[in-house]
C-alpha cells in the first residue's frame, strides 16, 4: 500500500488538491504541508549529456537513459526528502535513471563524491582476505551505531556483503555491495552499493542508494554507470607522478572499509550519515500522507 500512497500523493501536488478530493475535507494544515513538499519538488532540476565535475576533475557521459541532479538539488532529496542527517561536506551530484521519482519507494540513485586523499596504490589487490575484512567492518559498524543512537538516529547493522568486492586492474575501477538493517524492527534492508574509480590524487567515490529487491537491477546497470564517469586528462591513475605527487596512507583493503576512517573503527559514511534512510521525514509529509489515507478510506 506504501506505493499506492507515495503515487496518490505525487499525482495530488501536480493536480492540486481540489480537483482530486472529490469533496473531502482538507484543512489549511494539510495545504500548507502540500504547498511545503511541492516547494521542495520544485528545486531539483535533472541534467543531461556531458556534465563536468570539479574544474577538469572528471567528466560524466549520460546516455539517454539516464539524469544528474546538481549538488543543491542532491541534498535536498537526501537530507529534505529521504531523512538523511547532514553529512557536512556537499556531494558532486546524483546520477538517476531516467523517470526517477524521489518519492517512489523503488527510487534508487548513485550519489557521486571525491575524496582527494591522494593516489591509492592496488598492490594489495590480490592478496585482500575480503571474509575477514567483512567481520573487521561489522565491529566498526556496531561502534558506530552507538554513536548515531546517541545522536537520536536509528541503529546500523552490516548484514553482510550483497555482492563482494571487484577490482579491475585495467580500469582502476571498483565496487562492491554491503546489506545493512536499519533499526530493530522488521522490514526491508538496505543495499549500499559502491563504486570507486582510483585517480592521481585521490577516489571518485559512488554510493548507489536503494533497498535490497534493486540490487539486480543495479548490478546490471553497474558496468554502465561505471563506463560514463571518468577522470579529465592529468587527472587520471595514470598520471600519477612518483616522488611527486601525494600519496594515500592506505590501499584497496582499508579504501572497502572506509578510507581513512577505518584506522579509527569507523566506517567513512555510516557513522554520521549512511545514506539510504529513505524515510519522509521533513516535517509534515508524514501527516500529509496520513490525509491520502484519509481521502482513500473516504
Amino acid at each position: 500500500m506504501k506505493s499506492v500512497f507515495l503515487s496518490s500523493l505525487v499525482f495530488m501536488i501536480g493536480m492540486g488538491w481540489a480537483s482530486v478530493t472529490m469533496g473531502a475535507e482538507v484543512s489549511d494544515e494539510d495545504l500548507q504541508r502540500q504547498k511545503q513538499l511541492a516547494e521542495i519538488l520544485e528545486k531539483i532540476t535533472y541534467q543531461e549529456g556531458d556534465i563536468a565535475l570539479g574544474s577538469g576533475l572528471a567528466t560524466i557521459n549520460l546516455p539517454q537513459a539516464y539524469r544528474f541532479v546538481d549538488p543543491s538539488g542532491t541534498e535536498v532529496i537526501l537530507n529534505k526528502l529521504w531523512g538523511n542527517p547532514p553529512s557536512g561536506a556537499k556531494p558532486l551530484g546524483m546520477i538517476v535513471a531516467a523517470g526517477f521519482d524521489p518519492l517512489s519507494p523503488n527510487a534508487w540513485c548513485v550519489v557521486v563524491d571525491y575524496e582527494e586523499d591522494g593516489y591509492v596504490t592496488d598492490e594489495d589487490a590480490e592478496s585482500i582476505d575480503y571474509a575477514s575484512l567483512l567481520k573487521d567492518m561489522q565491529s566498526g559498524t556496531a561502534a558506530a551505531s552507538e554513536e548515531r543512537i546517541k545522536q537520536g538516529y536509528d541503529a546500523i547493522e552490516l548484514v553482510g556483503w550483497a555482492s563482494p568486492p571487484h577490482y579491475d586492474k585495467e580500469t582502476h575501477k571498483m565496487y562492491w555491495a554491503k546489506e545493512i538493517k536499519f533499526g530493530s524492527e522488521g522490514g526491508e534492508n538496505t543495499l549500499n552499493y559502491n563504486l570507486r574509480l582510483l585517480g592521481r590524487h585521490g577516489v571518485m567515490v559512488l554510493n548507489a542508494i536503494a533497498g535490497m529487491p534493486q540490487l539486480a537491477e543495479i548490478e546490471e546497470a553497474t558496468p554502465e554507470i561505471l563506463a560514463m564517469i571518468d577522470f579529465d586528462e592529468g587527472k587520471r591513475y595514470a598520471d600519477y607522478s612518483p616522488g611527486v605527487d601525494k600519496v594515500a596512507g592506505y590501499g584497496l583493503a582499508a579504501l572497502v572499509a572506509g578510507g581513512v576512517a577505518a584506522k579509527t573503527g569507523l566506517l567513512k559514511g555510516l557513522f554520521v550519515a549512511l545514506l539510504a534512510m529513505k524515510k519522509f521525514l521533513i516535517v509534515g509529509v508524514i501527516a500529509l500522507v496520513a490525509v491520502v489515507k484519509r481521502f482513500f478510506s473516504k
